[in-house]
């Protein structure tokens, strides 16, 4: 873990402490002796490399700490981390494609997700992405993201429904 902020005299010890506050909130303290500072995780490569390089952000959108692999945290800081990266993404993943209004954009799409059912508007073909590890991403008129992690394991019907737009 890397302190940025400027190196404290031999005298004054960095102590690093990430914690919840009664309201839920992700503290952090930098230094012996200094007030806790609520930040938000955030992952430097969300898509491509999704377990390495955090930032810790405060309120006022700069970085405060920088986390190169959450394996390399203790325990509970890991634990922390993990709960609150959840709680501030989310992206479901599609299971089933269950119908879509029209083989045309726009699109209403009712899909089944690990998150229960729901629909989806797809504006465009351009807003189904496809990543590096064969993964797409989906964006829905509303913003949300939607994440179809293997194509290849989704059901004859969905991929059928899928394809008529890649």
């Amino acid at each position: 873990m890397t302190d940025l902020h400027p190196t404290p005299p031999p005298s004054e010890p960095i102590a690093h402490d990430l914690q919840r506050d009664d309201f839920g909130r992700l503290m952090l303290t930098l230094r012996a002796g200094m007030n806790a500072e609520e930040v938000t995780p955030v992952r430097a490569f969300p898509l491509a490399a999704p377990d390495e390089g955090f930032s810790l952000i405060g309120s006022d959108g700069h970085e405060r700490l920088w986390l190169d692999r959450p394996s390399a945290l203790p325990a509970a800081w890991r634990e922390l981390l993990i709960a609150a990266l959840a709680e501030a993404e989310f992206m479901p993943n599609i299971l089933r494609i269950d119908s879509v209004s029209t083989f045309s954009t726009p699109s209403n799409w009712r899909i089944e997700t690990d998150r229960g059912t729901t629909e989806l508007v797809l504006k465009g073909e351009e807003d189904i992405r496809r990543l590096a590890d064969g993964a797409l991403l989906i964006a829905d008129a509303r913003g949300l993201q939607f994440a179809i992690k293997n194509p290849t394991t989704l059901d004859r019907h969905s991929r059928r429904l899928l394809e008529r737009f890649l």
